[in-house]
């Protein structure tokens, strides 16, 4: 799978981004993890809002 079939997600309270081709390995979460396969209960790290608060973000990769 290519870094372009991943997709952003931005926290519409702080701006913080979720690349599922990064992941967030901080909290448990290994690169190129679907935003669907987070767990419901997982919030911001930054402000701790919860997942609902989070948009999908279109984005062009080089």
């Amino acid at each position: 799978m290519s870094e372009n079939d991943y997709k952003l997600f931005e926290c519409m309270q702080c701006g913080f981004q979720y690349d599922e081709a990064l992941g967030w390995p901080e909290d448990g979460i290994e690169p190129g993890t679907r935003w669907d396969d987070i767990p419901e209960d997982w919030s911001c790290p930054d402000c701790g809002a919860a997942k609902t608060d989070f948009v999908m973000v279109e984005i062009a990769r080089p």
